[in-house]
């Protein structure tokens, strides 16, 4: 089956018949949400009556842009942006406030965004928002403050950090081969186009013996193009176009590690690209399977090299057992999944690779990833690059491939951030960026009017695209180089050891990590007793309890969003003061230790383009021994209210003093921060034991957890009992956090859960009850995360019961079409059926009258006219001409078999003919197709 888009060209210009179809026929067969909410779609709580809420107004009307459209299940929530949204890898997502309403689909223009409502609890719409990767898109979105601007532009760049003896970004001795390979298309799970096999490989000439293996998956684009400049998201392409080589992207990586005896392969993947629309995860598991096929054939090619594609023959033989995995955007996430697939297999069902694991992945580069199902794989080493200016995934989320594998497994692999100030999404791609792509290209940081004190081209912290492609190529290889190779004299360059690569250039880069040889001391929670500061919820809509304020623009990677608006389980210390020398006071449920540590090493998050934030850090044992252990100063980085730049910076204090001070470093009791500055906020994420060094890390045997999704249908009688389909593999035992999103709740319920395989914990029983009344289908979403001693696959999942009746049949009669000036037309709406939702898939669109004078904006009440139409009565104007169509509603409750439609006319005092309506009657069939009806008419008289 081809999946069909029009091409589109990105640009200014609006197509104006587009937008006229968009506000009326509704698109339903695109209006599946992509991939689907982990909320509930059906409510008790519904919409009523949307057709009586306008457009554009602050007193509880749809803000500007938003619009409601369609009817009955075909009713959707609609978004139309100014000017074309370009194609990324972060998801467009519709809030009310802080609630995720869904997930809407994107017509072929890339302005109109429709969500399919189905009985969706809207709520407050004044709290309407279009969100992607946290970046508000909508009109009403915020816009830098004055004084976020003045501090941005006011900071200064911080001094070049000290160089690095070995320098990972050097070429090496080796020459470069280039080539390609195309084999047959595979079939993947839940798609319905097969997908390409096709690869780009730059492998070391003349290497001796079997040489690592690097594999690169690009992400989310558009797949098509044209010669005219046309863009298009079909799959397979259309004639007259061509598929973007987005695999060709990454030539400067691949030369880099194939010079110094990598052979590389970076895969395409626009046949993922172009219908992972329809899928719960975003393509996640479709990705792995297609790494993990690539993978198989150069396991094959190893041992069989006459059967290989000759770009393949001309590389050395491949070290399988060395295996690096670079992933850019939903491509880091693709690579995350496979790296975890790798070591515990997924769903059968699910996944599009059945054969055995015969590699062994040592790493992972993970390039402005998204992560929605905030799943990483605890044990194996990764390298996430956050680039500051990302205009796509703009929250950073990727900074929870670190912070998300705290406390999961044994903590040997090293997990760091590297915070690349100046780049944004696309440019480490050069077929995504302009000058160098073969198809059309652009600089995804989104710029307006007022250009940002940071990111807008031109600006002293913003890079240029070579400087943005050389630090990639650097820190790519710095991976490479201490993940496969073992070489732990590069690790000051990834674990916050304050050492730059001079390969990267003028690109200023800041690192963190977690694992490795640390050792866990403070992880802020619930049960730790915090003075003079706050334990503060990082995902939470309550500013009491948040530690950044939901309603300003601070955004934190460290607190990125996941499936629910709270989440428990995540905090950190929040610490503000107005004078120095008052002490935070940081105190663990039990002592913990840092024996053996040379540091204590924590992460401390200041805000942007603040500097000389000073603290002193202290340590008390359980027998009340204290020690000093010095003071240090953190510096904010350079931000904007459109950059996430609330970034946790790695500082360390040695422990010596402790040590004379014969502190007990086994059973330290508390934790001392005093600040030293006369005002300012910070945030501590978390502190640990430091050595330095790079352990060996060996996979534990650990429990895998995978949700599914069943669909069944209600039936006309009885009840039955369903089970949302879980699936528990591997070994051993673990704790996982379930959250169960049942219909009707605004915020899913939640428990802590240990699990292993051959067990039933999770345990999600759900009672259908048939009828034969037409309803919604109804999803009950289930989600899931590690806790500890597990690992999660597919994230999301439950069961949606299908309405399977019939929608009743629509009668309308007159009750009174002949009325003079200040009484009601009206017309009673009467359905066959009642029905256990509300029905509103019937309307009237008004047509010009045949002959004589037409009923005018003047002549109908003028708060009817708003609250329908969402316009005033001057200019007088025919109803007809309202708007564009002029579309008269009917809605029936739920559980009511009737309704009336009203046109309330007023007295005008002037003497004029008959004046009349006319309008056709518009249904939608079970398939939401709409229907012309039978025509009626109205007469309005002069008042006596």
């Amino acid at each position: 089956m081809t999946r069909r888009t029009t091409l589109i060209r990105v640009s200014r210009t609006v197509t104006a018949a587009l937008a006229v179809l968009t506000l009326t026929v509704g698109w339903p067969e695109l209006a599946r949400a992509s991939p689907q909410p982990a909320h509930p779609q059906r409510s008790a709580e519904s919409i009523s009556s949307i057709s009586r809420i306008s457009r554009g107004e602050p007193d509880g009307r749809l803000p500007a842009g938003w619009r409601i459209t369609g009817t009955g299940a075909g009713q959707e929530l609609v978004w139309t942006s100014p000017d074309p949204v370009p194609m990324g890898d972060a998801r467009v997502e519709f809030y009310t406030g802080d609630r995720l309403l869904g997930r809407p689909v994107a017509a072929q223009d890339r302005r109109t965004f429709r969500m399919k409502l189905d009985g969706v609890r809207l709520g407050p719409v004044t709290g309407l928002k279009a969100l992607a990767g946290g970046r508000r898109l909508d009109e009403s979105g915020a816009r830098p403050s004055p004084d976020a601007r003045r501090a941005a532009e006011a900071a200064k760049p911080a001094a070049p950090l000290p160089a690095n003896p070995v320098d990972p970004g050097v070429p090496g001795k080796y020459r470069t081969v280039s080539g390609e390979y195309t084999l047959k298309s595979v079939r993947l799970p839940g798609f319905s186009a097969p997908v390409e096999m096709r690869a780009a490989v730059v492998s070391p000439a003349g290497a001796p013996g079997r040489r690592p293996l690097a594999l690169f998956l690009h992400g989310r684009h558009y797949t098509c193009f044209n010669a005219k400049g046309d863009q298009g998201m079909s799959w397979p392409c259309e004639a007259g176009t061509r598929p973007v080589p987005s695999h060709r992207g990454y030539l400067r990586d691949q030369k880099l590690l194939a010079s110094q005896g990598y052979v590389t392969v970076s895969i395409s993947a626009n046949g993922i690209n172009g219908q992972d629309d329809a899928a719960d995860d975003g393509g996640a598991q479709a990705r792995s399977s297609l790494v993990r096929l690539h993978l198989a054939r150069w396991a094959d090619w190893a041992t069989h090299r006459s059967a290989a594609p000759a770009a393949v023959r001309a590389a050395p033989p491949a070290d399988m057992s060395r295996v690096l995995l670079v992933g850019h955007s939903r491509g880091g996430e693709g690579v995350n999944r496979a790296a975890l697939d790798s070591l515990s297999r997924p769903p059968a069902d699910q996944d599009g690779y059945r054969g055995p694991v015969r590699w062994r992945i040592r790493g992972t580069v993970l390039i402005g990833p998204t992560v929605f199902g905030q799943n990483p794989v605890p044990d194996v080493p990764s390298m996430t690059v956050l680039p500051g200016c990302d205009g796509d995934v703009s929250d950073l989320q990727g900074q929870i491939y670190v912070d998300g594998t705290r406390g999961v497994s044994r903590g040997a692999a090293l997990h760091s951030a590297v915070y690349m100030v100046g780049a944004n999404h696309n440019f480490f791609n050069s077929e995504w960026t302009p000058g160098q792509a073969e198809a059309p290209a652009d600089d995804d940081f989104w710029d307006d009017d007022t250009p940002d004190p940071v990111c807008s081209p031109g600006k002293k912290a913003r890079l240029t695209a070579t400087s943005q492609q050389r630090a990639g190529a650097t820190y790519i290889a710095a991976a490479a180089r201490l993940f496969v190779a073992g070489d732990d004299r590069v690790r000051p360059l990834l674990d916050g050891s304050d050492r730059r690569a001079p390969s990267a250039g003028p690109a200023r880069v800041l690192t963190h990590a977690v694992g490795g040889k640390r050792t866990p001391a403070f992880l802020p929670d619930t049960s730790m007793t915090v003075t003079g500061g706050r334990v503060c919820a990082q995902v939470d809509t309550d500013p009491g309890r948040a530690c950044l304020s939901p309603e300003g623009d601070a955004v934190s990677p460290h607190f990125a969003m996941w499936e629910t608006p709270r989440e428990p389980g995540r905090h950190a210390v929040a610490m503000r003061w107005s004078k120095p020398g008052g002490p935070v006071g940081i105190r663990p449920a039990r002592p913990v230790s840092v024996a053996g540590a040379d540091s204590l090493a924590l992460r401390v998050i200041v805000p942007p383009n603040t500097t000389g934030t000073r603290l002193d850090i202290a340590l008390t044992d359980t027998s009340g021994r204290r020690a000093a252990l010095g003071g240090v100063r953190v510096d904010g980085l350079p931000g904007s209210a459109r950059t996430a730049s609330y970034w946790g910076r790695e500082i360390r204090v040695p422990l010596s003093a402790a040590v004379r001070s014969k502190v007990d470093l086994k059973h330290v009791k508390s934790l001392e921060l005093t600040p030293r500055s006369g005002s300012g906020q910070a945030w501590l994420v978390d502190a640990w034991g430091w050595r330095p060094g790079t352990p060996v890390v060996r996979a534990a045997s650990l429990p895998r957890v995978d949700i599914g999704h069943l669909k069944v249908s209600e039936g006309d009688s009885g009840v039955r009992t369903y089970r949302v389909p879980v699936r528990v593999s591997g070994h051993g035992s673990g704790r996982v956090r379930l959250f169960v999103s049942d219909p009707g709740k605004a915020e899913p319920g939640y428990r802590t859960v240990t699990v292993r395989p051959g067990s039933h914990a999770i345990d999600v029983p759900v009672e259908v009850r048939g009828n034969t009344r037409f309803g919604y289908d109804i999803t009950h979403s289930v989600f899931v995360k590690a806790v500890r001693g597990a690992v999660v696959g597919s994230h999301l999942g439950g069961l949606t019961v299908q309405n399977d009746d019939p929608m009743p049949t629509v009668e309308v009669k007159p009750v009174a079409d002949r009325v003079t000036e200040g009484q009601s037309l009206r017309w009673r709406v009467s359905l066959s059926a009642v029905a256990d939702v509300d029905i509103d898939s019937a309307g009237f669109e008004i047509q010009p009258v045949g002959a004589g004078p037409e009923l005018s904006t003047l002549d109908v009440d003028r708060t009817w006219l708003r609250e329908t139409f969402d316009e005033s009565p001057a200019p007088a104007r025919p109803l007809s001409k309202v708007s564009e169509p002029s579309f008269l509603p009917a809605f029936v409750p739920a559980g009511k078999l009737s309704t009336e439609v009203a046109v309330p006319t007023v007295r005008d005092g002037l003497k004029e003919p008959e004046e009349s309506l006319r309008m056709q009657l518009m249904t939608y069939d079970d398939s939401w197709e709409p229907k012309k009806g039978l025509v009626f008419t109205g007469t309005v008289r002069d008042a006596p």
